[in-house]
């Protein structure tokens, strides 16, 4: 049996990152791997996004400047600093974790990677910190070789987890993904999906879940983009595929 830590989209909140992971016991209280995900008892997966924060107030809080502007060079440095030195040391966690801390790529990830897409959202949030088009500084070669890396889905014993959705198409960020409506509203609308696509469960991300993580039994899916309500997903999964899961509150 295994128990399957699942962290939705990150953001740069790197407090709340640690938090879970800390409430989770994978993590000490030293920033290090614990003995049970060492072991490979506990297995993380983090579902995503690592990088843009939601809001203009955690660009302000994680830049240390007020009235954050994302036209302006110097404060896409400092977002790109800053968020650049704490995934450095989610980098060095992960590596020290022997394969068992996995992160899915969000397409925030791909688009700070790639710059195809600019995002942005309808609060005004542009992200272009990681665009030198925009005035941004790229992310250091090593992290962009350690983002090319993430996995664009996990499977284990049927259960799969990906950052948007159960189909193949949901785990690409082009045109199509940007286009389509069933990119957020699948899972509300098209439940079947995850059946369709031959998974016994399916665990997601990429849609905010207001009101906390979506633990959906019937339909064999759970949605957990939830890291600001506090919550993350534990899943025990025995040798036979059988599970259980429950929404963790920290």
């Amino acid at each position: 049996m295994v128990k399957v830590i699942a962290i939705g989209d990150v953001h740069a909140d790197w407090a709340l990152l640690h938090g879970a992971l800390k409430a989770s016991f994978a993590m000490d209280t030293h920033g290090n791997p614990t003995q049970p995900v060492l072991d490979g008892r506990y297995r993380v997966i983090l579902m995503g996004d690592l990088v843009h924060p939601k809001t203009i107030v955690q660009y302000e809080e994680l830049t240390g400047r007020e009235g954050y502007d994302f036209r302006d060079p110097d404060h896409l440095k400092s977002a790109s600093r800053a968020q650049v030195r704490e995934l450095h040391k989610l980098k060095e966690f992960v590596e020290k974790s022997a394969g068992h801390v996995q992160i899915i790529l969000g397409n925030h990830d791909d688009a700070a990677l790639e710059h195809k897409f600019l995002l942005g959202n309808a609060m005004g949030v542009i992200h272009a910190e990681f665009d030198p088009s925009k005035g941004g500084v790229p992310l250091p070669e090593d992290l962009q070789n350690w983002f090319r890396g993430f996995e664009r889905f996990i499977r284990i014993d049927g259960i799969h987890f990906s950052h948007a959705g159960p189909l193949p198409g949901m785990m690409y960020f082009d045109d199509f993904f940007y286009n389509d409506r069933d990119s957020k509203h699948w899972w509300h609308e098209k439940s079947h999906y995850v059946k369709d696509a031959g998974h016994t469960f399916g665990v997601y991300g990429h849609t905010v879940m207001k009101e906390g993580i979506v633990l959906d039994l019937k339909n064999s899916f759970a949605m957990i983009d939830a890291l600001e309500k506090r919550q993350y997903l534990e899943m025990l999964i025995a040798d036979d595929g059988q599970f259980q899961a429950r929404v963790a509150d920290f």
